[in-house]
């Protein structure tokens, strides 16, 4: 049996979720047509700063807070008939969790190609 790299997983993924430029994330933010998710670790979030407007849910979480019914969800009021817009640091996790998510049966799923990374040189607030 081999085992499939991480590297091969994420290529996969890319092959099957919607990837967005974080311009594009930028702008669906602004209009309020997406929930943006950061799924970075709480580390870091810490270290590197928060993207103003995002919900923080880390990967290790992501599929029981995004579930419309899961506490997380109903606090924050994530709204499922908009967009998810997933990222993390450089776009792996996010794309993994892009297919996680259209797994799950969410119909409106991105994540940032870049990244944190690409979103910072972007015009996103970072606190």
């Amino acid at each position: 049996m081999a085992i499939k790299s991480s590297q091969t997983l994420v290529a996969e993924a890319l092959k099957s979720v919607k990837t967005i430029s974080a311009d594009e994330a930028l702008k669906l933010t602004n209009e309020n047509k997406c929930n943006l998710i950061d799924i970075r670790d709480a580390m870091e979030l810490q270290k590197m700063g928060a993207v103003e407007k995002s919900f923080h849910i880390s990967r290790g979480l992501l599929e029981f807070s995004i579930h419309p019914e899961s506490a997380y969800a109903q606090r924050e009021k994530l709204d499922p008939n908009k967009e998810m817009v997933l990222f993390c640091a450089a776009g792996g996790r996010s794309a993994l969790a892009a297919k996680t998510l259209n797994e799950m049966g969410f119909e409106k799923v991105s994540h940032v190609g870049g990244g944190f990374a690409a979103m910072k040189n972007s015009g996103f607030k970072i606190s």
